[in-house]
């Protein structure tokens, strides 16, 4: 191994970053190389490289960082907004393995001693196997994400738990939070679809029961509502018993495509839509149309993106929502036109992600350690790569979130 590791790698990172390394780099064999003043990547292990090596880009450094091979000090926030702002600076696109570039990754590798075969996946990611959406596929693919732990995801959620972006009526501050902001979403979701006491709401990819409840206890309605999760209905049917429910709320373990008794009063699904993939979304907007009677109102809470990555990026497709498809907001209202939906209107909820995923990842950080003794550091570092990611996604721009109202028509 050469005395200046890091030196190496910023010589042949300088045509792939457009110039000077965007980060201090520290190897594990003590050499540094970048800006003083950038945040700090450390390399702590040949893993590292072999990771990327085999995985160039996201997915390897990704790899890296869950399991330790790769740290960056202090907030990890912080730290990507500045690489990001980089990237934009520099007008960066990706990364283009030229001849040139190829022959000094093979160099970094050998001086390294990081040749060789690639090294195991992560325990944390996913493995789900199967025809693609297929109703097997579909229910390990939640399980993944949504099975993890209840008392985990207590760590970063209201107590509501409420996953999905908040409606922030105030700014922030002590005293109007993330608990006030989903409170207000959910108000918002039940006024626009007309919630009165004794409808029958159909809750689509209910969660944790946030709306469920929500409409039940607020608005007399009653409500069924279907999840793939069979951690998420345990703690529903929880607070069904606790609340008094049981004769106003009922959950199952249910795929939208298999609901057998609609047609229902009002029907809502709060970013579920982006987990039935593109092929299946029309099915998926037929199932809510064909479970809405006519004259009734449907709100679907879907994030969107443009460009590359609809799956959210290679880390979020490997690591978190394997399977995931997301679109311009465009798309998604000429699939529930085609399914014979009206479209009411469509709001734009960009801006709130930023503040409940600010919100969540500044509970999650205070709950650190007990995160660490839950679930151990590498779920940890998934997590907080999550998070972060999500966040900087909102803030500058590259995916969306919206609230889109629909009605099935009845005759006049």
């Amino acid at each position: 191994m050469t005395a200046a590791l890091a030196e190496t790698i910023a010589e042949v990172l300088r045509p792939v970053v457009g110039g000077d390394l965007p980060v201090r780099l520290k190897a594990w064999d003590g050499s540094e190389a970048g800006p003083v003043d950038a945040p700090v990547v450390r390399l702590n292990s040949p893993d590292a490289i072999r990771r990327l090596l085999w995985n160039p880009g996201e997915l390897g450094a990704a790899q890296a960082y869950v399991t330790g091979e790769l740290d960056i000090d202090g907030d990890l926030n912080s730290a990507l907004q500045q690489l990001w702002e980089v990237v934009r600076q520099r007008r960066l696109s990706g990364i283009r393995l030229t001849p040139g570039v190829i022959a000094g990754i093979g160099r970094i590798a050998r001086s390294a001693g990081a040749l060789g075969t690639p090294p195991a996946p992560p325990a944390t990611q996913a493995k789900v196997r199967g025809r693609l959406h297929s109703l097997i596929r579909d229910r390990a693919a939640i399980s993944h994400h949504y099975d993890l732990s209840n008392d985990f995801y207590g760590l970063i959620l209201d107590p509501q738990m409420a996953y999905s972006s908040g409606y922030w009526t105030e700014a922030p501050g002590p005293g109007y939070g993330v608990e006030d902001a989903q409170r207000d979403k959910l108000d918002l979701v039940c006024r626009k679809i007309g919630l009165e006491p004794g409808m029958r709401l159909l809750d689509v990819g209910c969660g944790w029961g946030s709306l469920s409840l929500h409409a039940a206890r607020q608005y007399g309605a009653k409500v069924v509502g279907v999840t793939l999760s069979v951690e998420q209905k345990a703690f529903i049917d929880a607070r069904i018993n606790e609340y008094g429910l049981a004769d106003q709320v009922e959950i199952r373990v249910q795929d939208y495509r298999e609901i057998p008794d609609g047609p229902f009063d009002a029907v809502a699904s709060l970013e579920m839509g982006e987990h039935v993939g593109q092929k299946n979304y029309p099915v998926y907007a037929q199932a809510l149309f064909d479970n809405l009677a006519p004259g009734g109102k449907v709100l679907v809470q879907q994030m969107s993106r443009r460009g590359r990555h609809p799956g959210g990026g290679p880390f979020i497709e490997s690591f978190i929502a394997p399977d995931m498809h997301m679109r311009p907001v465009g798309e998604t209202l000429n699939f529930l036109e085609g399914a014979g939906f009206e479209v009411e209107g469509v709001e734009g909820m960009r801006r709130h992600y930023v503040r409940t995923l600010d919100a969540w990842y500044a509970t999650f950080e205070q709950n650190l350690d007990r995160a660490r003794e839950m679930m151990g550091p590498e779920v940890v570092r998934v997590w907080r790569l999550y998070l972060v990611g999500a966040l900087r996604s909102f803030a500058e721009g590259r995916m969306g979130v919206e609230q889109i109202l629909c009605s099935r028509p009845a005759p006049l």
